[in-house]
């Protein structure tokens, strides 16, 4: 589903202009993304819905799959979602 399919989703469900519905969905996204920024070790929990973290991975060594030849990879920082149980329950997981 993309962004504007979800603004859609939310104007007929809330009964919105496509507008305000566009303001909403941008407000939740600005809370969640200002959240991480201030938590960025307890990440943004939605009770109910899920959970924010941002993952840290350290440096480690790989192997280039073409030539076979070990490579040093940087550490790096990630994203992770965990939903909640009730949203796996809805969604059928």
């Amino acid at each position: 589903m993309s962004k504007s399919d979800f603004i859609e989703l939310v104007a007929k469900k809330g009964s919105l202009s496509k507008a305000e519905a566009k303001r909403a969905v941008d407000l939740v996204f600005d809370s969640i993304e200002s959240g991480l920024k201030a938590n960025k070790e307890k990440g943004f929990v939605i009770g109910g819905f899920g959970a924010f973290k941002i993952s840290k991975r350290g440096a480690r060594m790989g192997r280039n799959p073409r030539t076979g030849e070990a490579i040093k990879i940087k550490p790096s920082k990630s994203l992770r979602f965990k939903p909640a149980m009730s949203l796996k329950k809805a969604a059928g997981c």
